[in-house]
């Protein structure tokens, strides 16, 4: 998926520039989100400056396993996906809806008018996560009851996306057609390169209100061979991936595998912990909780996320789960990621970002488990 803009859009800037970026961020009225170094992790959390974004830190990550290592150079996105993604932010893991008393007097969804909802502007959205958002905005922006929430909320987002020339050991974006280029959806797209002493920014303008942030932020046109630099850096990133998933449709692959021996295999291993729904970036599912007081004078309605691999997520009243065993909740997790996602919203449901595997405690691996259904097929 290639969002590159026509070249006389493309800028070059500097990293006191990406500092001067941030700021201008922040005087119109952003909260600026990026990456950051906290607790052993590169994390997305609110950034004061650019000086917080996690200089000279990459990761290592592999089935079950993630560290944070030092660079040899001063790359502020010199690393993979980590435990969090930007969906925590248009689609809060725990949501009031409503709340009111016994007289009657009710309050409305917990994020009230739209002018209190957060501005979020996103600092280094990569191509998976960008086309997680798509996602999600196909899922709960326009379907045929929108969440007014996420919607209220994506509205208002400012997208500063970065092409990825280094991916992680357990990337897979290119054979989800999510990147490594970044796809449409931004403001400003930034590539990071590190030739000579310090890090340059090629940047492209996906948007007016990107050109506009642009245009208060110190930098110069970009040269044709800084252009074709740069290109070339993310084309090549997309022959150095950690995964591959098999070159087959994997929609009618799962659907000839439904009684595949491997489900049982798998749910061996798999503790049902919901980790790989908890760190994907476009699992949706909530469920809702009511609470009162204990003088049942004020009650709330709270929305949270749900992992379809809790044993009561298809509790049904009188009746029971309908899906009893870790096998049936592990093959409905993967064949409606990969498979009935498309009947549903037609598109995929992975973007390829490899958080499932780097977070499932016992290192199970979609692209693996996917692949030998392939040699088994």
């Amino acid at each position: 998926m290639n969002g590159y803009k026509k070249d006389s859009d493309v800028a070059l800037f500097d990293a006191a520039a990406l500092q001067r970026l941030v700021e201008v961020l922040i005087e119109r009225g952003y909260r600026v989100i990026g990456p950051t170094l906290r607790d052993n992790a590169i994390v997305l959390a609110e950034l004061e400056s650019a000086g917080d974004l996690p200089r000279g830190w990459g990761v290592e990550v592999g089935p079950g396993h993630y560290r944070v290592r030092r660079r040899d150079d001063d790359a502020a996105f010199g690393h993979s996906a980590g435990p969090q993604s930007w969906k925590q932010f248009l689609h809060p893991p725990r949501q009031r809806l409503w709340a009111g008393t016994r007289d009657g007097v009710s309050d409305a969804e917990s994020d009230g008018p739209e002018d209190q909802v957060p501005r979020y502007a996103f600092l280094g959205v990569r191509g998976c996560d960008l086309a997680a958002i798509a996602t999600l905005d196909r899922v709960l922006g326009r379907s045929e009851y929108p969440d007014n929430s996420f919607v209220g909320r994506r509205r208002q987002i400012f997208v500063i996306a970065v092409n990825c020339t280094e991916p992680g050991g357990l990337c897979f974006c290119t054979s989800m057609g999510t990147g490594p280029a970044v796809g449409p959806g931004y403001d400003l797209a930034l590539t990071e390169r590190l030739a000579g002493d310090a890090p340059s920014y090629l940047v492209d303008v996906g948007s007016q209100e990107g050109a506009d942030v642009l245009a208060a932020v110190p930098h110069r046109a970009a040269s044709s061979d800084e252009i074709d630099c740069a290109r070339t850096d993310v084309e090549a990133a997309a022959h150095k991936m950690g995964r591959q998933m098999p070159d087959t449709d994997l929609r009618e692959l799962l659907i000839r595998s439904r009684e595949s021996p491997q489900w049982e295999e798998v749910a061996s291993r798999c503790l049902t912990c919901g980790n790989c729904t908890m760190v994907c970036p476009t699992c949706f599912c909530t469920s809702t909780e009511d609470v009162s007081d204990l003088t049942g004078e004020h009650a709330e309605r709270w929305r949270h996320w749900a992992s379809c691999f809790e044993f009561d997520f298809t509790y049904v009243h009188g009746g029971g789960s309908v899906r009893q065993s870790g096998a049936s909740r592990y093959r409905h997790w993967l064949t409606h990621k990969l498979g009935t996602w498309h009947d549903q919203f037609g598109m995929s449901g992975c973007v390829g970002c490899g958080r499932c595997i780097a977070w499932c405690p016992t290192g199970i691996d979609i692209t693996a488990e996917m692949n030998k259904m392939a040699g088994d097929d």
